[in-house]
């Protein structure tokens, strides 16, 4: 007998699904645009100022680009400000968030995931691998746990050779 024959995949065999948050990765660039650079000696928003910058800024530079908006700035800014950044951005970007790159990257990956067919994971044990070549935040994994809860028979952290166990249904 053949010991090539008695060999057998278990992880392929067990019905574990693998779901891979880095295939939801947005892959457009991200830039930060600090609003600081609008302010009047670095402390105040010229209301005047800031609307001239508004009309001649060459908003095309944001094509397919993914903005946080910040202030990095220890300065009070108006609302609007950033309302009207977030407005002119907008027919460019793919998205404009405030907050950090964290922030933006969280938002990416809730959209993404969002469009997850859950119907496809109904009933179904599910891994959500651990190991990752890009740095998925944790706002991913915590996104999806919320999502297949309500649908899967249960999920799991990590790999299907070695993983921590999340929730199981109970039937």
């Amino acid at each position: 007998m053949d010991i090539q024959e008695n060999i057998v995949n278990k992880v392929a065999s067990s019905g574990l699904i693998t779901l891979n948050l880095e295939e939801y990765f947005h892959k457009g660039e991200r830039l930060v645009y600090d609003i600081k650079d609008n302010l009047f000696h670095g402390l105040i928003l010229k209301e005047q100022d800031f609307r001239a910058f508004i009309k001649e800024h060459d908003w095309s530079q944001y094509q397919d680009k993914n903005v946080a908006i910040i202030c990095s700035a220890d300065a009070i800014v108006p609302t609007w400000a950033y309302m009207l950044l977030a407005n002119k951005m907008q027919p460019y970007a793919n998205e404009v968030v405030f907050g950090s790159l964290d922030v933006l990257e969280a938002v990416l990956y809730t959209k993404a995931l969002a469009k997850i067919d859950l119907n496809a994971f109904a009933g179904q044990r599910v891994v959500i691998k651990g190991c990752a070549d890009l740095e998925v935040p944790v706002a991913a994994y915590v996104e999806i746990t919320a999502l297949l809860t309500p649908v899967a028979k249960s999920i799991m952290f990590g790999e299907p050779c070695s993983t921590v166990p999340i929730y199981k249904r109970k039937d």
